[in-house]
């Protein structure tokens, strides 16, 4: 990483004693730095194509928060380590009122100031500095010199299409509503993002399709992730350059969980081998530029084929994918989805003999559970501009709430037999499988958005030999 040591030619002078790191700048530069700039271009954009779909999010938040001021931060850049900082990605609830993604400026503010007819809405943001001011050039953290162009109030105003100011000018009240800090508020933009319109659909589906070509990546790159030492390192890499390169980020952090690791939920450490005759459990997202992400899991096995013991159980997985698949319906209660695949779950490992109780037993929602041992997370959850989205919903709109069209949530179960699991026979030890697509609820049913990725274990099989055959 370039510093101010390696850019900035030290004078003789004393260094200012609050970091060994900052050196003065010397009378010449000061003299001409701000002089010799071409004209910056005045050009408006058009507003982009998320700007209207957003106008009519903040009408709802208007609508129900009448009198009200509003708040809703983009957050701050978070300190990796020293003088670093992680990559700023804008608060959800921000970037779905403003339509300001991946470009979104740290420390912004969305305000509604309540007037008679409403709500005046204005987002104010740091401006990028004048090239008279010492900001331009001195600051490694929102200087120009350092982290390129920012953009300008009547530009951003264009593009959005939102009244803006600087962040100068902004004055915050005793009594402002924020999200994060106001319950109320922060419920409600979560619950606006239940159901999502029509540019939020086109982004899914295309961060699924980011996604799917990082799963090809993957399989492509399997010898090479089998021959080092830390293939699941490898396998994660491979990912995020496919997520970076035609997305903004990874949604969330990729688990590439191979052999044994597949058995822990959120195994995200990735230090572990991948091994020929094991499965690799991998689940991955891109996020869009729009801030939208995928979130996928596919289960492959690491030599091409699955083995017996193998092939039973991601069949009875996607067994259960598709019942839960079958039961989300418009109207239906969202907990019926996971009822719908627990109830194969609960069959299934009764039939193998793992349940000291019958599966109706099993099933019983006030004594039963027994199968849960063996998948004890949920089978859905909501997806948007969060992996895990509207997570801040009531519990009556959201598990308890009923489906409706336009909802985007997951389908994921899974079976997971620990390495150490003495209830299980042997050969179940260590395995460990999960298949999740990503579910858009339309008039017409449920329309499994990563239906093209190859899921049953014939067709991953057939996807493997296809994949790994052309790279040959």
């Amino acid at each position: 990483m370039t510093s101010e040591h390696d850019t900035i030619e030290q004078t003789g002078e004393e260094a200012p004693q609050t970091t060994n790191r900052r050196q003065p700048f010397p009378q010449g530069f000061l003299d001409t730095i701000s002089t010799g700039w071409a004209e910056r271009p005045d050009a408006l954009p058009a507003a982009r194509a998320q700007a209207p779909y957003a106008a009519v999010r903040r009408a709802a938040v208007s609508a129900a928060f009448p009198g009200k001021r509003l708040v809703i931060p983009a957050g701050s850049l978070a300190q990796r380590s020293n003088d670093t900082d992680y990559p700023f990605r804008a608060h959800s609830a921000f970037a779905h009122l403003t339509g300001w993604a991946a470009d979104a400026e740290p420390d912004s503010l969305l305000v509604f100031d309540p007037t008679a007819g409403g709500h005046d809405i204005t987002l104010y943001f740091r401006e990028r500095a004048d090239r008279t001011t010492s900001e331009f050039y001195s600051d490694a953290t929102i200087g120009e010199f350092w982290i390129g162009p920012r953009p300008a109030l009547a530009a951003v105003a264009a593009d959005l299409g939102i009244a803006t100011a600087h962040l100068d000018d902004f004055e915050g009240g005793s009594d402002d509503l924020v999200v994060d800090a106001d319950a109320e508020l922060t419920q409600f933009v979560s619950e606006l993002r239940l159901v999502k319109d029509e540019f939020e659909i086109a982004e899914m589906r295309h961060a699924v399709e980011i996604t799917a070509d990082g799963f090809d990546d993957i399989i492509r790159d399997l010898p090479r992730a089998i021959a080092h030492p830390r293939g699941e390192r490898i396998v994660e890499g491979v990912f995020h350059q496919r997520a970076r390169s035609d997305g903004n980020w990874e949604g969330y952090d990729t688990i590439a969980a191979s052999g044994p690791h597949a058995c822990y939920l959120h195994w995200t450490r990735n230090d572990g081998a991948v091994l020929p005759g094991d499965l690799i459990l991998v689940d991955a997202g891109a996020e869009a530029d729009s801030l939208y992400t995928a979130d996928i899991t596919r289960t492959l096995p690491v030599s091409g084929t699955f083995s017996e013991v193998q092939r039973r159980i991601y069949d009875t997985v996607v067994e259960a994918a598709d019942a839960a698949f079958a039961a989300a319906r418009i109207g239906v209660p969202f907990r019926e989805v996971h009822g719908a695949a627990m109830d194969v779950i609960a069959r299934r490992t009764a039939e193998w003999g793992l349940l000291p109780v019958t599966a109706e037993e099993a099933l019983d929602a006030d004594k039963g559970g027994q199968h849960r041992r063996y998948m004890v997370h949920g089978t859905s959850h909501h997806l948007g501009i969060d992996v895990h989205d509207c997570a801040q919903a009531r519990r009556e709109m959201y598990y308890d709430g009923l489906i409706q069209e336009g909802m985007i949530f997951t389908i994921e179960p899974g079976l997971y037999f620990q390495i150490d699991d003495v209830t299980v026979p042997e050969e179940y030890r260590g395995i460990g499988v999960r298949i999740e697509d990503d579910i858009l609820i339309t008039a017409d049913g449920p329309v499994n958005l990563s239906a093209a990725i190859p899921r049953t274990s014939a067709e991953v099989e057939a996807w493997i030999a296809r994949v790994q055959g052309s790279a040959s």
